[in-house]
């Protein structure tokens, strides 16, 4: 059986990976090319697409390579706590290599490692809880897209450098027309990069979403004609902050 060509033992997808990356994340997404990875890596262009066929297959590639580092949750750790746990640490990865976001668009992030480490388990967990499927999947797709979200329109590596655009941006206003945005940098400009917009948000879905509250909401019958506006019920502790 004749061996493979050196070109191929070098073209390992773990390499193929770790060098795509280091093109995005150092020379921005659109220096990515079969060609310039191919320089990078000693190999032919050929041989490069042997192992992942065009730019949509090098592209997952690389996203699942990230997706080895999402953590393992221990098992009997409470749903809450699990959930932010996974999330946060993908909206880490993301705003890590916000290149490689906007590489892949509106492509969807999938992968083994991904659906081992992220949506697999939150959904089993989702539904150990109490959950019905179609909650499981709501609540992770709307935990998802805003983590996506938040880490798609703003390059949180280099936060003074986006501050100073948007507010070169926001003073060039017209203070009549635009008095908020124009009038109250000092105010608006820190939140555009502040991390904890996104955690608080997650946080408050995490709180929405959590089986108990959901099922206290079943529970609830519809008031009676004499009885008043019921009132809200306060989240349960175990439902994390």
């Amino acid at each position: 059986m004749p061996r493979q060509s050196a070109s191929l033992d070098r073209a390992t997808p773990e390499r193929i990976a770790v060098a795509a990356l280091s093109i995005v994340d150092d020379q921005g997404p659109a220096a990515l090319s079969f060609r310039t990875l191919a320089a990078r890596l000693d190999i032919s262009v050929a041989s490069l697409q042997r192992r992942c066929t065009d730019l949509a297959g090098l592209l997952d590639l690389v996203t699942d390579h990230l997706a080895e580092r999402l953590p393992h949750i221990a098992p009997g750790t409470g749903w809450a706590d699990a959930t932010e746990s996974r999330f946060t640490a993908l909206y880490r990865l993301l705003t890590a290599h916000p290149g490689l976001v906007a590489l892949r668009g509106s492509r969807p992030w999938m992968g083994r490692n991904l659906l081992a480490r992220l949506v697999e388990p939150q959904l089993a967990d989702s539904i150990a809880a109490g959950m019905t499927t179609v909650e499981a999947i709501t609540a992770y797709r709307r935990m998802y897209l805003l983590t996506l979200g938040s880490a798609s329109f703003v390059d949180h590596r280099d936060p003074a450098a986006t501050r100073a655009v948007t507010r070169a941006a926001l003073a060039a206003l017209d203070p009549e027309t635009y008095p908020v945005l124009s009038g109250r940098l000092a105010e608006i400009v820190p939140v555009v990069t502040d991390h904890e917009v996104y955690y608080g948000a997650l946080r408050q879905l995490i709180r929405a979403a959590a089986p108990s509250a959901a099922s206290e909401s079943s529970a609830v019958t519809e008031p009676s004609a004499s009885s008043g506006p019921s009132e809200p019920s306060e989240p349960s502790a175990s439902s994390g902050d």
